[in-house]
Parts: structure tokens; sequence; C-alpha cells
């Protein structure tokens, strides 16, 4: 790929986060001005202070204007994105590369999403035009594809593949329970998750994440300024993007067992980064579980288990909160929601308080590694987009 990358050039110096749920008090303009003032505070900066801002929303505004206005912006520059539901992740991204061109010095990047009262449910939704050939089928129909062949590739029986989605979700569900922002904040027994009534395919309610409102929002400077507004910044080392040629449904040698995408980007992530080895260097991973044979899939994608064996790592905690590599330590889309334009900074929300040491104690992650990734996809197996950001709390 021809990125170079811009590791360690541009810092996050503060964030915000509003809880994500039901909201039906509130909307799209109240949480966007409550995660901005939040992140204003934690960067010690005023909104005057902010050259530009970078705006990721999927369907709760359709320009600048969504956000200037509730934040009565005064004609400063404001880009609205979208890109699926890697949609605040690309609003990062581009913030970032903003600073690190020298157009600006400090910039925000901000996502928001108001679902619960639009009528999207994550079961249906408006499909733009197209040539035909693009699946018909829902997000969950179609994610549950991964299930069976995942099975079937790796010699698993249907009652162990079952075993594995539930561990999964028991996990995000633990994780989130002690976590205060989280929309669902309640362990759920492993006998409740596999009793659950069937969405699709093998896939449960409680193997998909929930549909949510919320936002969260990041302001950005250089590196080397970053400690005039914070003395724990976590620097930028690696963001890749991957959108791939969306053959999946169509090509026969895809087998529903990865996203190439992911690959394609986690390798680009990594060569930014300078690792090589993300199973032992990485701290922590927030990646997209929007159903649970998702996280699955990830896990082998991403270099966290070798080929074949993330379904036995899963079963051996391997990526509990107290596990060799934590994944999802804030519950995930499973538990945290997925309001979908502000689920990628929601992530890096994580990494920021995991890395400096200021996650609530019972889920502060224990580890001398200095490194967090933070995974979004969007569209579904086989024709999407990928986004990987690998951010630290140190130089170098």
């Amino acid at each position: 790929m021809a990125s170079h990358g811009i590791k360690d050039q541009v810092a996050i110096v503060g964030m915000g986060c509003t809880p994500f749920g039901e909201h039906w008090d509130k909307g799209a303009d109240d949480m966007l001005v409550d995660a901005a003032h939040e992140a204003y505070a934690s960067a010690g900066v005023n909104q005057d202070d902010i050259d530009a801002f970078w705006l990721g929303t999927m369907g709760s505004g359709v320009s600048g204007l969504t956000l200037s206005k509730p934040l009565q912006i005064d004609y400063k520059p404001v880009s609205r994105l979208e890109n699926m539901c890697a949609t605040g992740s690309e609003a990062f991204r581009n913030a970032c590369y903003a600073v690190a061109s020298g157009a600006y010095d400090v910039v925000m990047a901000i996502g928001v999403e108001k679902l619960k009262d639009s009528g999207y449910s994550g079961l249906t939704g408006s499909r733009p035009p197209s040539d035909g050939t693009d699946s018909s089928l829902t997000a969950p129909a179609t994610f549950s594809l991964l299930a069976p062949a995942y099975a079937h590739k790796n010699g698993l029986d249907d009652e162990t593949m079952k075993e594995v989605l539930t561990r999964i979700a028991w996990k995000n569900h633990k994780n989130g329970a002690l976590n205060p922002r989280a929309q669902f904040r309640k362990e759920v027994a492993k006998e409740t998750i596999a009793g659950s009534p069937l969405v699709a395919g093998p896939l449960g309610i409680f193997d998909c994440s929930g549909v949510s409102d919320g936002s969260a929002a990041a302001v950005i400077v250089r590196a080397e300024d970053a400690h005039r507004y914070t003395d724990k910044p976590l620097y930028v080392k690696a963001l890749s993007f991957s959108s791939g040629p969306a053959t999946g449904a169509l090509d026969p040698s895809y087998d529903y067992t990865t996203f190439r995408e992911v690959r394609a980007s986690a390798e680009e992530a990594y060569k930014q980064a300078g690792i090589d080895d993300p199973r032992s260097q990485i701290a922590m991973a927030e990646v997209h579980d929007c159903f649970t044979p998702t996280e699955l899939v990830l896990m082998e994608d991403l270099g966290f288990a070798e080929e074949g064996t993330a379904w036995k790592e899963a079963l051996n905690g391997t990526f509990d909160l107290d596990g060799d590599l934590p994944v999802n330590p804030d519950g995930g889309l499973k538990s945290f929601g997925h309001p979908i334009g502000a689920s990628g900074l929601r992530m890096l929300f994580e990494c920021w308080l995991q890395l400096r040491g200021e996650a609530p104690p019972e889920r502060q992650i224990d580890s001398d590694r200095t490194l967090g990734l933070t995974h979004n996809l969007g569209g579904q197996p086989g024709a999407c987009v990928s986004f990987v950001s690998v951010v630290g709390s140190e130089i170098g």
C-alpha cells in the first residue's frame, strides 16, 4: 500500500463520550453538545481554540450544520463524513491527517447517531440503488453465515460453536456490567444467552449488538504540542483504511471465514506502527463485534490468534478482561451499544481511559504494554470497509 503513515506526528489530548442507550429525552444536538464539552474540558480548551471539526454521522444530519448549529460554531470548517459503521473512525482519521499536514493546530473529531426514535432497528433499512448483485439479506442474516462456515472449516460441531459464541457474548456483557456508560450494564448468564430467541440462522438476540443513541469526541493536536494540554496524551501510531472490491458474495473462493479488508487494513496498520507480533505487543483492543461470530473471525484476521484457533482462545479466556489480550474491555458494540457515527470514537475513548490508567478500577487492565488498537468495519462479509488504528501512551 502507498501510505507512509503519520506515526507519532499527532496526539489525542482530550476526549468525551456520552452514555450510550435509549435516549428518548435527548436529540443528536444534545448529545453532540455533551460529548464536545466533555472533550473540551478534558483537553483544557475552549471551543474557540478548535480550528476545524470533522463530524461523523450516518443518518443524523446531512452537512456541517448538523454540528455547527447546536454548538454555535462561528464560521469555522465543519466536514461531515459517512463510511457506514466505520463513520466515527473516518472522522478521526481525516482530522488526524489535517493536523499532520500542518493545515490546522487544534481540531476535533466527533461522531453522533440518534437511532432509537428514527425507526431504524438493525434488521431493516433503505438501500441505495445498485446493479442488483448486492445481498438483500438483513445484517444479522448476512453475518450469521460466518458461524457455520467457521465451524465447518475448523471441524466444530453445532454444540461447540454455540458454546464459543455464547462465551463471547457473556464476556462482553460481563465487561459492560462494569461500565457506567454502557447501554447494557448487567451480566447475563450463559444459559440465558444460549437459550435466547433466534434472530437469524444460529444467532440469537444476545449475539447481536445494541441499537443505540450516543456521541463521542476527541481533541487532536501535533505531538510536539501535546504536553501543553495534558501530561498523558495518546500518540497516534497508525491509521489504516481499506475498501474492498465487494465481490465476496459472487466469488466462489470466498468462504465466509475471513474479512479480506480487515486483513489488509491490519497489515498496513502494523507496518505503520512497527508491530510484528500484535498478540504480544498490544495491551488491549476494541473491535467491531457487531455480532458474536464477527468478533471470533476478527481474532484471526487481526493476528490475535493463529488460524483455526480463535475459538479455543475464546473459550480459554485469552480475550477476557484479565486475559493475555483483553478485547472489548468496555463491553464492545455488544454491550456498550452501537450508535453508528459514534462507535469508532467510543473505541478510542476506551483506549484513552485504559492506557492512561483511568478506567474504573474494577475493569482497568493490568499490562505493561503501551499500545491500544481499535477496529471498525462497515458493510458485510465479502463486501466491506475496514479501519484499524493503533494508539500509544509513549513516543517511539
